[in-house]
């Protein structure tokens, strides 16, 4: 009989013995993979703390207890504990679980997440706000290795030494973020788990102790403890000992018991507590255990073999074309370097990693550092490429304007999952980008629709721009569209001529606009911008004097993005199809993009209304 079929909430887990929850634990190991084989998601972090759950779930009490998850994507077992379980086959669905911590979701879920390194700032504070109300909840955020190399969580660590309050940080230490992790941290990290004095204090305690008759279960569960608290007396961890925090560990984060009874302890000492285990990254599932960054974030696969389903023929990883293009610039050109903040896999670098490994900079999850960076290297006369997400392009905003603008640097800025991304939902979709990079002067944005166009729009970037630029792209191009023009920067293209009505777009978009244009009756000639900032507005406007009618289409919000542009730049006022003021959910795009009004039927719909007038 499963043990997992009967888990609806955290308090099932307290009347459980050792040995049901370890097969606990495989239960829900099994269940996992199950399930996000049919639906895709983040596997191998959450395969690595199951038995912390667990623990973390035994010992504090949810939701008077307050546990929040860094970034959020290792919070499925979170979830499946919490009472979601039967939901689980709707993860990252529209209309199912969310693929991260979600308050409107569950009242277990204390603080919603998607990006990293913000547990600790956000745990602190619900500390601060318990004090002043006079409460005795217990307060825990839960952050990996890979997240405490952002700036973010240092900030918090640094305030929370100064406060004193009462809260317990729990260090799960995988040695990954999404790929290998990287950086000072890291290897501080690594002399502690691996510290001669931890190891030989191990060995001894455990020959000592296993040396003592065995009287009964309490005494024996008791030696566990000791062996685990004995251990935080013995290795010191400077870095934290000096911040005023209590450390201890390093514990084994796969071993539930050891896990408890440590927690139980953490829970009664005063003042800030780091709790430091180390998990493996995708344990339990071979292939995961095997490429833990491949199944890190991952499609549907077959859960038998670990290959991933076959996507269409027709589509094209913008990615790829990314990283296989900048590895034939570098070979001609000897300045360009490549710069990632933890994600050579997704930006598609890792290729140019191994071919150029001296010109290739990982720099942790350090948004803001990874661009100031390259600020300080275009002015020492390199030319430095910065692969990041738009999502988390947003933490660099200033660093944007103070120390790539402010110097007129050369630096291109790769925006990788520019648009809605899917499944991933509110915290990844990369649509606001258009808009807080519009408002800055001296940058200029570029926008491909196929891959050729990246390909072209990142060698002239390169080697033909002389100030900071960005090229934002999506996660992906359905089809790879074959343009009429090659690029040219600056100059927008006539992609269908039209006599009723214009329509400029950008990006992905423009498929979705020339499918939009069959589908209507009238005469719609489609404007593909490429340049979205210095916009190419002696084209538009032959177009608008032309037709006398106008929609602009973006995969961004309409508030400051492509149609804010043109309707400043033309002076008057524009029709815009894009996203509005509101949060997108996640789902699968062609769903989410019939839900926001931004598909060709809707489009097509639009036209319609505005030739009718």
């Amino acid at each position: 009989m499963s043990i997992l079929q009967h888990i609806d909430n955290p308090s099932d887990l307290k009347k459980l013995n050792s040995e049901s929850l370890d097969i606990l634990a495989e239960e829900i190991r099994d269940f996992l993979v199950h399930n996000v084989s049919k639906t895709g998601g983040h596997l191998a972090s959450n395969l690595g703390v199951v038995e912390l759950t667990i623990a973390i779930h035994r010992v504090f009490n949810s939701p008077e207890d307050k546990i929040v998850w860094d970034v959020g994507h290792q919070a499925y077992v979170h979830k499946i504990l919490t009472g979601r379980k039967d939901k689980f086959n709707t993860l990252r669905q529209y209309g199912g679980l969310s693929g991260f911590p979600r308050a409107l979701e569950s009242e277990h879920d204390v603080f919603d997440a998607g990006h990293a390194s913000n547990s600790i700032s956000a745990a602190l504070g619900y500390a601060c706000a318990r004090d002043l109300k006079n409460e005795k909840n217990s307060v825990v955020a839960v952050i990996g290795d890979g997240a405490l190399s952002g700036g973010l969580a240092f900030e918090g660590i640094n305030n929370a030494s100064r406060l004193k309050t009462n809260f317990i940080i729990i260090l799960n230490d995988n040695e990954m973020s999404i790929s290998k992790n990287v950086g000072g941290m890291s290897r501080y990290l690594t002399r502690l788990r691996t510290n001669p004095r931890y190891v030989k204090t191990k060995e001894g305690v455990s020959t000592t102790l296993n040396k003592i008759p065995v009287v009964g279960k309490p005494i024996s569960k008791a030696i566990k403890c000791v062996k685990a608290i004995f251990r935080h007396f013995i290795v010191k961890t400077p870095l934290f000992d000096e911040l005023g925090f209590t450390c201890v560990g390093p514990v084994d984060g796969h071993n539930i018991e050891e896990l408890t009874e440590v927690l139980k302890r953490a829970k009664n000492i005063k003042g800030p507590v780091i709790v430091h285990t180390y998990t493996k990254k995708g344990k339990g599932y071979p292939y995961a255990e095997e490429n833990p960054s491949k199944f890190h974030g991952i499609s549907k696969f077959n859960k038998q073999t670990g290959e991933l389903q076959k996507k269409s023929s027709d589509s094209v990883s913008p990615s790829k074309v990314f990283g296989k293009k900048l590895i034939e610039i570098a070979k001609d050109n000897d300045k360009v370097v490549a710069i990632t903040a933890a994600m050579p896999d997704g930006t598609g670098l890792t290729e140019f990693s191994k071919v150029y490994p001296e010109r290739f900079y990982d720099v942790g999850i350090a948004e803001g550092h990874a661009i100031t960076f390259a600020g300080g290297m275009s002015k020492g006369g390199a030319v430095p490429v910065v692969a990041v997400y738009s999502t988390f392009l947003q933490r660099a905003y200033d660093n944007i304007f103070h120390d790539l603008i402010l110097q007129s640097a050369h630096a291109v800025i790769a925006v990788d999952r520019a648009g809605l991304v899917g499944e991933d939902g509110e915290t990844h979709h990369g649509i606001f980008d258009l808009s807080y990079l519009s408002t800055l002067p001296n940058i200029s944005i570029l926008a491909p629709s196929s891959s050729s166009q990246l390909e072209e729009m990142l060698d002239y970037a390169v080697n033909n721009h002389n100030a900071p630029i960005v090229i934002r792209y999506p996660k992906i191009f359905y089809t790879d569209y074959k343009t009429k023009k090659p690029f040219v920067y600056q100059k927008a293209v006539v992609e269908k001529e039209g006599t009723d009505i214009t329509v400029v777009t950008e990006g992905n978009m423009l498929l979705n606009a020339l499918e939009a244009a069959k589908m209507s009756k009238y005469s719609v000639e489609v404007i593909d911008v490429r340049t979205v900032k210095p916009v190419d507005i002696e084209t538009i406007k032959n177009s608008y004097n032309k037709t006398g009618k106008i929609i602009t289409v973006e995969d961004n919000t309409t508030s400051g993005g492509l149609g804010s542009i043109v309707e400043n730049a033309l002076g008057t006022a524009v029709a815009k199809i894009g996203y509005t003021d509101k949060l997108v959910t996640h789902g699968d795009l062609e769903t989410l993009y019939k839900q926001n009004n931004v598909d060709a039927q809707s489009i097509a719909d639009e036209i319609e209304r505005m030739c009718n007038v």
